[in-house]
């Protein structure tokens, strides 16, 4: 579900025209990226079929049925729109994990995480997609967008850690948009 966060207004009346001002009152609203939003991209990019992502849930340790999943994957403003929860993601996560990388060696399945953060997205798709950080930079390269290997590093690090950042919605998109330019075209 997107979450929507309104900046303080300012009064623009004596400096633009009221065409301007409703521009500027729409753009205070800003939409970051859901949980819906990184699924749908994830269906996409891999082109997975309904039955595909009810058995990547279920890799993950998620029982889902084919309307659940379907309802996760609707635009927000449809009527039968449901968000999709942390801990739901994180399950699909680690099934696409066993997916490409198989079972671990000691048989345990993978916990899913109760919250995910963009930090925790992108390691489990490096890790599922057997990603070095190098392939990781020239992806989000393709998607137009410029990336340090030290930030990218800092992304991976311990959050106890002074070099540690938190990995942006923006990131994280731009990333995405390289998976699909990269393993959908």
């Amino acid at each position: 579900m997107a979450i929507l966060i309104k900046q303080t207004p300012v009064d623009y009346s004596k400096l633009f025209s009221k065409r301007q001002i409703l521009s500027t009152e729409i753009s205070y609203y800003l939409c970051v990226m859901s949980n819906n939003d990184i699924l749908r991209s994830l269906r996409y990019t891999f082109d997975f079929n309904d039955q595909q992502m009810i058995n990547l849930f279920a890799q993950g340790g998620k029982t889902v049925d084919r309307p659940q999943v379907s309802n996760w994957l609707k635009r927000d403003e449809d009527e039968e729109f449901e968000g999709i929860y942390d801990i739901d993601l994180a399950a699909f996560l680690n099934g696409l994990i066993v997916e490409k990388r198989g079972v671990k060696e000691d048989g345990k399945p993978l916990k899913a995480e109760k919250t995910l953060s963009n930090n925790l997205v992108l390691r489990k798709l490096k890790i599922a997609l057997n990603l070095q950080n190098e392939d990781m930079l020239a992806i989000i390269k393709e998607a137009g967008f410029n990336l340090s290997p030290h930030e990218l590093s800092a992304f991976f690090r311990n959050p106890a850690q002074p070099q540690y950042r938190l990995c942006k919605d923006q990131v994280l998109r731009n990333f995405l948009k390289g998976l699909q330019l990269r393993f959908r075209n």
